[in-house]
């Protein structure tokens, strides 16, 4: 049989998760990967953080090894973990093919699959942590090193356009060839949904004329929300309302300059949500003034949902979005670009209509289903 490895990464799971022996649930980052490779005859295994890995299930005929492959690149006690615990599992097993990503899961796919010499490794790359703007180690060090572990790669998948014509530039192992993707696929059609919207806003407290924006990330300095809740500040404008669904660590930063700007009644932290379509559909507005991005998932699932956007002028926002049609783009500390944006949409219905029927054309060929069918293209031609 011929053995195929899907490597990525996650947060460190709680206690409670890392223990748990529920099902697993495959998401797009895996699946048009996983679908490839079984409908290839591959018996497929895949790294997951849990501890009773090699006994969980899941929808697709999957083996899984624990791998203790986190996001962090200073927790050198899980990486050494993940390390060994990656090359066991190579050195018993015999791999034909290893599909790593990034940041972590890349660098230890590829160091371990070049030890344990796998014939085929394949790298994709959800956004180089250099780019333009970035702080001068990640022009440097970071640069260095992908170009670096290009040697170890055969196959390089990029999904912006911008990583995709740096990476043309590296020399990968054996003349490998780098490939561009549309990012990691979202189901466009799931997002569009029959909904009384009203419903959704009387729960959250909010009113039929409300202008409702919504952002969707993780609590931290690479969102930038603190460009959000001044531009709300600065639009002056007791009818606009930011959702702000995530959970992080700058929450009790973020509230008290809520409350400095006396927008706290407009900013609505509402943590960790399962109901993001349907938020969506409430909602107005996207919003998103990230620093840094690789291709935005949830800037494809507002697309999807028929939001125009408000985003920042940063590599992979600017794949999705052109200024003046499906929405705005801002550079990310214009906080009165982001003001001036805000006010022009909330004051014309018209006007985000039309940006957001203009995203529901733009979102297609993101589509999920288009995602895999490319994957399936570079896997026929790379690993048959």
């Amino acid at each position: 049989m011929r053995n195929y490895l899907f490597i990525g990464n996650s947060t460190k799971p709680t206690y409670e998760k890392l223990i748990s022996r529920d099902e697993i649930k495959l998401d797009n980052v895996s699946i048009p990967c996983i679908e490839a490779a079984l409908s290839m005859g591959y018996d497929v295994y895949m790294g997951i953080n849990r501890m009773y890995a090699n006994e969980l299930t899941c929808a697709y005929k999957v083996k899984f090894y624990n791998a203790c492959i986190y996001r962090s690149l200073f927790d050198i006690k899980s990486n050494y973990r993940a390390y060994k615990s990656l090359m066991d599992l190579l050195l018993t097993e015999k791999f034909n093919v290893i599909h790593c990503n990034s940041p972590i899961g890349g660098v230890l796919g590829r160091l371990c699959g070049r030890r344990a010499k796998v014939p085929k490794i394949i790298y994709t790359a959800h956004g180089f942590h250099f780019y333009k703007g970035a702080p001068f180690i990640n022009q440097t060090l970071f640069k260095w090193a992908e170009m670096w572990m290009a040697h170890y790669t055969d196959v390089l998948i990029t999904i912006n356009q911008e990583d995709y014509e740096v990476a043309k530039k590296f020399k990968l192992r054996r003349g490998g060839t780098v490939y561009y993707v549309p990012g990691v696929g979202v189901d466009t059609k799931s997002y569009q949904l029959q909904k009384d919207r009203n419903v959704l806003r009387s729960s959250l407290g909010l009113k039929d004329d409300d202008i409702i924006l919504i952002a969707m990330g993780d609590l931290i300095s690479r969102k930038n929300y603190t460009a959000s809740i001044k531009a709300i500040a600065e639009a002056y404008n007791s009818k606009l309302h930011l959702l702000i669904c995530g959970q992080g660590w700058k929450l009790n930063e973020l509230l008290a300059l809520a409350k400095e700007l006396k927008v706290e009644k407009q900013i609505h932290f509402l943590g960790f949500r399962a109901d993001i379509k349907e938020l969506l559909q409430a909602a107005d507005i996207f919003l998103f003034t990230s620093y840094q991005e690789g291709l935005p998932r949830s800037m494809m699932e507002a697309m999807a949902a028929g939001l125009p956007c408000i985003v920042s002028k940063v590599r992979g926002n600017i794949d999705l979005i052109e200024n003046g049609r499906g929405g705005f783009l801002c550079n990310p500390e214009d906080v009165n670009g982001f003001a001036n944006a805000i006010s022009i949409l909330a004051a014309d219905a018209g006007l985000r209509r039309a940006m957001g029927l203009s995203n529901l054309e733009t979102i297609k060929p993101y589509d999920v289903e288009n995602v895999k069918e490319e994957i399936m293209k570079i896997y026929e031609q790379e690993i048959i």
